[in-house]
């Protein structure tokens, strides 16, 4: 089916004004359809054009959602740990790449569709316009054609009329008596002159007619049919295009199904990760305090004194006051250990988290430590890798200076130093909390220490104190000064060398209980390592303190001289 020959069926018609007519208004019918096509193709496009708007706006709807109720967390501690928590954490990440996948679609959209549409309309616009100016061209040229054989026709018409007055007036003076014989003979040349004319204008009109005839015939079956075909396939490639951005519609969304759907089940799984057991341990291992219950109360009788006699009233006023003092005793401590259950003491945070029951202390110690571990096997590797780049430039001088690595590796020994006497001071509180002994004096070899140390450590105002079943108890003794590293005591005699040590590297020894010393000094030891990295050392001025084990050479002796 062919426009060109289907639009066009005129062999019964006649007059040829009824055919122009005819066929104009046969082109402004395609004229108006191939542009309704346009318009057509044009609104589709503001369609995808809204549904892209549509998808990227509701992807940035899905982010801020996301972005507004994901935690907003200033420290580790603060990071979700329930399974519940984790789950809903995760829901929202999958909703996140849901969100990711909608923008996906619109710009699938935008690129396969959209974009493809507005390119197409253009350059049909282009062809359209192409189409009917040859259409326009073609109809105007057969009009001029029609024009000049309708002028020559006329023309011939008229010299023939004017041939005839000729003839005419001829026969009429050659049958007239009194007329001359010039006149006749003026008649005649002018029917000769008409009649020639008229012969002229005769070929003329015959050949413009034959051109006409031509034209007209290569208009209709050849010049115009070919156009109309060429709009009949502009409209159709203009339907296939919608066809295939109607697929390409659908495919944008269809592609992304497959993760749509894998996001779908990373929701399902996290909601099946939820384990109410293990928040359940979560809250236990959060809030244990470690405290033990307190104790029954003791029954005070007051009725004693009714029944004392005057023999035994000094004993029982005796054992009445005993027993009330005990009783408070008992009563302060209880009270000292049920604040866990009522209101905390205010205070700020202390540095050895004395303010938390013992179990939230014991785990913000070891969490301390870690982390103290952590970045001093980060210093380690760092020394290691100076030292190494040190002895590279010391046998390889044109590499570099060696002396420019000195400032760079002193920085990381005081850092080295510092983190271990952190992780000193920390395990001291560790082994406080957990009931081992706390400072060093415990670790004094000397057989002859008669003062006893206790296993708690005096706690700050507003925090708890230690059972009174976890002290040792001994004889009285002056309480000394608790350091960062030892519990100082003044013995009555030192404590004996149980070796010596030569300094390999300097140390200042800034900090409190720590020995200064030089390198290539050489000093007494008289308490090794307990495995912290500290190992205590004298001077033979009898000054004390310790001194790192990485920066000493130990020699332990078995009969070694005291100071």
């Amino acid at each position: 089916m062919s426009w060109g020959t289907e639009l066009w069926v005129l062999k019964q018609v006649v007059y040829l004004s009824y055919i122009t007519r005819n066929l104009e208004d046969q082109f402004d019918s395609l004229d108006k359809h191939t542009q309704w096509g346009i318009d057509f193709l044009e609104r589709y496009a503001k369609f995808v054009k809204e549904r892209i708007e549509i998808e990227q706006n509701y992807a940035k709807q899905l982010r801020n959602l996301v972005k507004k109720y994901c935690p907003k967390r200033s420290s580790k501690d603060e990071e979700p740990r329930f399974t519940s928590c984790i789950a809903f954490f995760n829901i929202l990440n999958e909703l996140n790449d849901y969100a990711g996948q909608r923008e996906v679609v619109a710009e699938e959209m935008a690129h396969r569709v959209y974009g493809e549409l507005m390119r197409y309309a253009h350059d049909l616009k282009t062809e359209r316009k192409m189409h009917l100016q040859e259409g326009r061209k073609a109809q105007q040229y057969l009009d001029m054609c029609w024009k000049q054989m309708d002028n020559s026709k006329k023309k011939f018409e008229r010299e023939c009329r004017e041939a005839e007055k000729a003839q005419q007036s001829y026969e009429r003076l050659d049958n007239d008596t009194n007329a001359t014989k010039a006149d006749v003979e003026k008649a005649k040349q002018q029917l000769n002159l008409r009649t020639h004319m008229a012969d002229e204008n005769k070929n003329e009109y015959a050949a413009q007619l034959q051109n006409f005839n031509g034209e007209q015939h290569k208009h209709f079956y050849v010049v115009i049919p070919q156009i109309y075909k060429q709009l009949q396939e502009m409209d159709e490639r203009r339907t296939i295009k919608l066809s295939e951005c109607y697929r390409g519609f659908a495919d944008s969304e269809r592609k992304v199904i497959p993760i749509i759907s894998k996001c779908l089940e990373g929701m399902i799984l996290a909601a099946k990760s939820v384990d109410e057991r293990r928040d359940s341990q979560m809250v236990v291992d959060s809030f244990k305090s470690g405290f033990e219950p307190p104790g029954d109360f003791p029954f005070e009788d007051y009725s004693q004194h009714i029944y004392r006699t005057i023999s035994d009233g000094t004993i029982s006023a005796s054992k009445q006051e005993i027993g009330k003092v005990d009783a408070k005793t008992t009563v302060g401590k209880a009270k000292g250990k049920l604040w866990l259950f009522g209101k905390k003491p205010k205070g700020p945070a202390l540095e050895d988290f004395s303010h938390l029951p013992p179990e939230q202390r014991r785990k913000k110690l070891q969490q301390r430590i870690d982390e103290l571990n952590r970045e001093l096997q980060k210093e380690s590797d760092q020394k290691e890798a100076l030292n190494k780049m040190k002895d590279v430039y010391e046998k390889n001088p044109q590499m570099g200076d060696p002396g420019s690595l000195q400032p760079k590796l002193a920085e990381t020994m005081n850092n080295i130093d510092r983190l271990r006497m952190e992780i000193h001071k920390n395990e001291a509180w560790l082994s406080e909390v957990e009931g081992k002994t706390g400072g060093r004096g415990d670790r004094r070899h000397s057989s002859d220490i008669n003062h006893l140390v206790t296993q708690g450590r005096e706690s700050p105002e507003g925090s708890y104190t230690d059972d009174a079943n976890q002290e040792v108890r001994g004889p009285p003794q002056q309480h000394g000064h608790h350091s960062e590293f030892d519990d100082e005591f003044e013995d009555d005699d030192p404590l004996p060398a149980i070796g010596h040590c030569k300094a390999i590297y300097p140390f200042d020894g800034h900090n409190e209980g720590t020995l200064a010393m030089k390198e290539g000094e050489v000093l007494y030891i008289i308490e090794e390592d307990k495995g912290d990295g500290w190992t205590r050392a004298r001077r033979q001025n009898g000054e004390e303190g310790y001194v790192p084990t990485s920066y000493i050479d130990v020699t332990l002796e078995k009969n070694s001289k005291g100071s």
